[in-house]
């Protein structure tokens, strides 16, 4: 039975502890993309709250958490430097939402069920391998990359890897301890031992480690050797007062209407936003417990009406993202209420507590992620799915690479790519059965065909034919065939003509030839024989 039939309220026990650690692992990365993409940094943070709270609403998916995404990064920042302002680009962003509605009312959403599982498996390890080494600078006090920031070439001039030999020659040694502190509390919280006791079903390990890491911050500010200053700490807008916090808030420049480049802008957002949407409600149906069906063209609509809402008050665009979605699967919620929770985390914390958010060190939430990166990349799960084939493992280790090396669409599309070579070349290879070392001399040579031959068919069968010796005696064996391109049609035709001057004499079984009008074709059109 699905999730919302059973009561928005029925997993509270699980729902809200999963939803703390929803909102620890989210709140970072807000603001990391916000700082990422060069826009206000409560941006991400609006965008957050909106992925929460209403796109969770109108969405059908269980497990799925929405929020700014890695992926619109470049689009973002090109986007607020070509049209001339932040205002301008929030009201790309809210046509980009009507772009989005427009194509879950034409059910677009179908295009998720396209992509094969291997890639989209390999799209979870790729993302798990990213954030772990994203995420090591940042354990070990090295925060020049912004968090959120994953793509492989940095803004700071480094990139992925060249970043882990920066970190080693600047290393903060408080949050290196309040990392490996924060670890092994979430390692020992996973342990059976601790699962048995009261405390961590009440309380989840994520919140215990960032707890601690506040504490251990406040403790190191009074030894010098250890001390953490702000910039390796989580940095939200502080405001004053209520009037202050509604200053953070933007309103779109609707004077722009007639701006074309807004248009194209909005329809790069949407394009880009939906497909990543779409393979992440792919990526996290798999990774649900319970394996439920998101209704795609419903998602759209709540990301598309999610899109216009955060434009309309000065949010970054939205997708549903699968940082957050695993993590929140990862820390045992049952229904969309945990994310719906996060969301309004997100909103009481910026409102009422942000000074004691910025007490967080970014060390400590660097382990949280971290074992979100490994429950993604398990070697078990490269083992698994190497025993399965190469078939299946090749664009699975295509789309990781490309993942690491570029960003996530770029993975995807490789991994797709890999994946659609192979079966066009195994449809190249086995249009017929037909093995030369089973011919014997003064019998038939009989090709059977299979049930599809298409086009892609044309060089492997125009090589047979021309292969054979003059003299030979073909049969070529069409009976199971259900569907035949007519270029293969065309090529039986022309060596219908040519084996004549070569002495081979041609049979044709489940293929009939009807009286052609044209006098070039001497033997007639050939058809597929339904009878």
């Amino acid at each position: 039975m699905n999730s919302e039939n059973r009561g928005f309220f029925a997993n509270l026990k699980n729902d809200l502890p999963s939803s703390i650690v929803v909102f620890l692992v989210a709140l970072p990365l807000c603001l990391g993309i916000a700082l990422a993409s060069e826009a206000p940094l409560f941006s991400g943070v609006i965008a957050g709250i909106v992925g929460g709270v209403v796109v969770t609403l109108i969405s059908g998916s269980r497990m799925g958490v929405s929020g700014p995404a890695a992926g619109l990064i470049t689009i973002v920042i090109g986007a607020i430097s070509s049209l001339g302002g932040f205002e301008i680009f929030l009201f790309a962003v809210v046509i980009a939402g009507v772009f989005q509605l427009i194509l879950g009312f034409l059910k677009a959403g179908v295009i998720a069920y396209y992509f094969p599982s291997a890639v989209i498996k390999g799209m979870l390890s790729g993302i798990g391998l990213t954030i772990i080494l994203k995420q090591l600078p940042h354990a070990f006090g090295y925060d020049k990359d912004p968090e959120g920031d994953f793509a492989f070439f940095q803004k700071d001039g480094h990139n992925t890897f060249s970043e882990l030999g920066y970190m080693l020659e600047a290393v903060t040694p408080g949050a290196l301890i309040i990392a490996t502190v924060s670890l092994v509390v979430l390692i020992l919280w996973e342990r059976p031992f601790m699962k048995k006791m009261v405390i961590s079903k009440v309380v989840q390990g994520p919140l215990v480690a960032v707890v601690l890491g506040v504490v251990l911050n406040k403790v190191f500010q009074g030894i010098p050797a250890l001390a953490i200053s702000k910039e390796h700490l989580v940095n939200i807008p502080v405001a004053a007062n209520f009037e202050g916090f509604l200053d953070l808030f933007t309103l779109p420049d609707f004077s722009q209407w007639n701006n074309p480049e807004v248009y194209i802008v909005a329809a790069t957002i949407a394009l880009v936003a939906s497909l990543e949407t779409l393979l992440c409600v792919e990526a996290t149906d798999k990774l649900d417990p319970e394996k439920e069906i998101t209704p795609t063209n419903r998602e759209l609509l709540a990301q598309g009406s999610g899109n216009i809402i955060s434009g309309l008050i000065g949010g970054l665009p939205i997708t549903q993202v699968i940082v957050r979605s695993s993590a929140n699967i990862q820390s045992g919620g049952k229904s969309k209420a945990s994310a719906f929770f996060h969301g309004l985390l997100l909103l009481a914390c910026a409102m009422f507590i942000p000074n004691i958010l910025n007490m967080i060190p970014y060390s400590s939430l660097a382990a949280v992620l971290l074992l979100v990166g490994y429950k993604l990349a398990k070697p078990s799960i490269f083992k698994d799915i190497y025993k399965s084939g190469m078939s299946q493992f090749t664009p699975f280790l295509i789309t990781i690479i490309g993942i690491i090396f570029i960003d996530l669409l770029w993975g995807i599309g490789l991994g797709l790519i890999i994946a659609i070579m192979q079966i066009l070349w195994n449809n190249f290879k086995r249009p017929y059965h037909f093995n030369p070392d089973d011919y014997e001399k003064g019998k038939p040579v009989r090709i059977w065909l299979s049930q599809e031959v298409t086009f892609i068919n044309k060089a492997s069968i125009m090589r047979t034919l021309h292969g054979l010796k003059e003299g030979t005696h073909v049969i070529i064996d069409a009976s199971k065939t259900k569907n035949i391109h007519p270029d293969i049609i065309e090529i039986i035709e022309d060596f219908m003509q040519n084996a004549k001057n070569h002495n081979i004499t041609l049979e044709l079984e489940g293929l009939r030839i009807e009286k052609s009008e044209d006098p070039v074709k001497q033997f007639g059109h050939v058809v597929l024989d339904k009878k």
